[in-house]
């Protein structure tokens, strides 16, 4: 069983590779979702079993420096779902008899008797409250990675490397093991012929990054492509020639989009900047407002010269491009960072 968090796309969208791999050494995938996650599944694969699994349903600040604290509130929340979930476990898989058991950051998904395995970029805490805070969490969260069999990282050993300290703290847990990185990109030749803006992220913020760009691109004289990355959202009216719209889509859609940009914005999200990584693609990073880890990555890789970190509050589409051109897109040196998961998955396979 395959089992992905559902705050966003992203942990849904690298669960793509795990899937596709399990199945083509012969393996049969059940993946666990909520319902617009097995509905994308179900578009990327012709023929896969999935089953209703509830999501965590958690609400986000329309406030940026609320951002962290509202997660907080909702800990008790939180907690009675992993609770939930676990116990949902125990009646699915004497039903199923899973041989295995994946799951992207979703921390009642453990098995006293399946093997089970957690994978994560974000081993440290990054609260955004302080040191304290980010101590006292960093021991909760150990204590629950180590309830499961093994705790994959998804990054890769050493320097260089994509998700900087998240993924590389001073003391591992001791059952983790890095896996690489997840995309369900694959890599392929490359042109820059549009610039491509690829929305993705929790509401509200997602909403108020659209308006704010949408606004600003009418002004854009070149070709340019906007995800909209939401299939609630009305489209726009008067959309203008030299735009192409499009809202949610499929890997099938993004890939060739992707692979002719010249630019891509969109945000810090992990999942998002590990496709990058795959095509070697520059790009202006815009994180979520109070998202910690986002805001982290942003900074760290614009230090490191890989991606242009521009923040929301500030952002203004024609300052943000010409500052571009002095930028330098260093490209990560990651040989075969893409590809390390399947030894990964090998050996554990053998554990079965």
């Amino acid at each position: 069983m395959v089992a992905p968090l559902d705050w966003g796309m992203g942990h849904t969208t690298r669960s793509v590779p795990l899937i596709q791999y399990l199945q083509q050494l012969g393996h049969t995938v059940v993946f666990a979702g909520n319902q617009w996650q097995r509905s994308y599944i179900n578009e990327t694969f012709k023929a896969i079993d999935t089953i209703h699994l509830d999501g965590y349903n958690v609400h986000y600040s329309h406030s940026g420096s609320r951002f962290m604290l509202s997660l907080f509130s909702q800990l008790p929340k939180l907690l009675k779902t992993i609770q939930k979930e676990h116990d949902w476990l125990l009646n699915i898989a004497a039903q199923q008899h899973f041989d295995g058991i994946i799951t992207d950051n979703r921390y009642g998904l453990y098995h006293p008797r399946i093997p089970s395995v957690i994978m994560t970029h974000q081993v440290l805490a990054q609260s955004g409250l302080g040191d304290m805070i980010d101590r006292l969490t960093s021991r909760v969260h150990y204590k629950q990675l180590r309830k499961f069999s093994q705790c994959w990282v998804v990054d890769v050993p050493g320097k260089p490397n994509l998700a900087g300290k998240l993924a590389h703290p001073a003391i591992m847990p001791p059952n983790a093991k890095y896996i690489g990185l997840l995309s369900q990109i694959e890599p392929a030749e490359t042109s820059a012929e549009h610039l491509l803006i690829l929305l993705s992220g929790p509401e509200p913020q997602r909403t108020m990054l659209s308006g704010l760009l949408w606004r600003q691109v009418q002004d854009y004289k070149g070709r340019l492509v906007f995800i909209e990355g939401s299939n609630e959202t009305p489209t726009p009216d008067n959309i203008p020639d030299n735009i192409s719209y499009y809202k949610r889509v499929t890997k099938e859609v993004l890939q060739p989009l992707l692979e002719a940009a010249s630019m891509v914005i969109c945000r810090s999200g992990y999942s998002t900047l590990m496709d990058l990584a795959v095509l070697d693609k520059p790009a202006i990073l815009v994180p979520t407002p109070g998202q910690t880890e986002q805001e982290y990555l942003g900074a760290h890789l614009h230090k490191e010269g890989v991606f242009y970190h521009a923040p929301q509050k500030t952002f203004h589409l024609s300052k943000v491009l010409t500052a571009t051109a002095q930028f330098p897109f260093h490209k990560l040196q990651l040989e075969n960072a893409h590809q390390q998961y399947k030894l990964v998955i090998d050996d554990w396979i053998k554990t079965l």
